[in-house]
């Protein structure tokens, strides 16, 4: 979600696009006349990159409460359409865990988006160990968003097309390599975009974790099957049979990434999603599962 507020706010930072993409318009109605278009029954929307903290702790703690409130009011409205991933405003760990016990004790939120890295810090990293505890604690789902790499961009490629990718996978890297997983048995992560290339990657990292710990190999596979994994801008022939070969079967949400992603973009992927399903019947995750039943479970609310 884009809200006007953000926008704003990202305005007078002089941020006008995120990923190497022009921030879009965005509205409830717009939103739910896309939902209508595919099919889609329920939403469950958060912020994107660059997240609330722009740059000052104390604006970001009021945009983060301002825009948390905001969305819990748009759930409130229409319950059978929206969720609520809360925003939290890291790197500032105090001001995270504060909007971690608002979303959860006041506004109810279905969970939580943190950005793979906040300002160059990585999820995984033990700056965030009190964060992650918290959200184990609380069994809260995590959603996890790339964000831009802490690195300069190569001129050419924008962010979203590969660097995107990295981020997530790094991310996930440093969760299960620092043990985080292990020690947060209720963390739900939920990673974007296929996970970036963990499927694809997961027993060429192990090997790394491996060799640099003496860790047993099928251990660190299995802590990257702890991740779930959303299919947004992956419905592809090419991406879709690693993610159903490695992830859980029940560890698989659809995904639109909407509205970076145009509707006709989100209409080519969820095609192909529907496609590749419909030619390729048998034990892996059924259109049903993908769709809805996987996401009820973590959603309870939503059943």
């Amino acid at each position: 979600m884009l809200p006007a507020d953000y926008l704003a706010a990202l305005q007078r930072h002089g941020i006008a696009e995120a990923g190497g993409r022009a921030l879009p318009a965005w509205n409830a109605e717009a939103a739910l006349a896309m939902m209508d278009d595919h099919h889609i029954a329920t939403g469950v929307l958060s912020l994107s990159t660059p997240g609330t903290h722009l740059g000052d702790p104390a604006e970001a703690r009021d945009l983060t409460v301002r825009l948390n409130d905001a969305h819990a009011e748009l759930v409130k409205d229409r319950p059978d359409r929206f969720g609520m991933f809360a925003s939290v405003p890291l790197p500032d760990v105090d001001a995270g865990l504060d909007a971690i016990a608002h979303a959860d004790d006041d506004l109810h939120a279905d969970g939580v988006v943190l950005l793979a890295n906040h300002q160059g810090t990585y999820l995984g990293e033990s700056a965030f160990d009190p964060v992650m505890a918290e959200l184990d604690r609380r069994n809260l789902v995590v959603f996890v968003h790339p964000a831009a790499l802490p690195a300069p961009p190569v001129e050419g490629i924008p962010p979203f097309a590969a660097d995107f990718l990295l981020d997530t996978t790094r991310a996930a890297y440093l969760l299960v390599r620092n043990g985080v997983v292990r020690r947060h048995p209720n963390l739900r992560i939920v990673l974007s975009h296929a996970g970036g290339f963990v499927p694809y990657a997961a027993h060429r990292m192990a090997t790394g974790m491996a060799l640099e710990a003496g860790r047993d190999m099928a251990d660190v596979v299995e802590d990257f099957r702890t991740f779930y994994y959303d299919t947004a801008l992956s419905g592809s022939p090419s991406a879709l049979p690693t993610l159903l070969a490695f992830a859980k079967p029940d560890h698989i949400l659809f995904g639109s990434d909407w509205p970076f992603a145009p509707a006709t973009v989100v209409t080519y992927f969820t095609d192909g999603l529907d496609e590749y399903l419909a030619q390729h019947e048998g034990p892996q995750p059924t259109s049903p599962a993908i769709n809805r039943d996987n996401a009820a479970k973590l959603f309870p609310r939503l059943q």
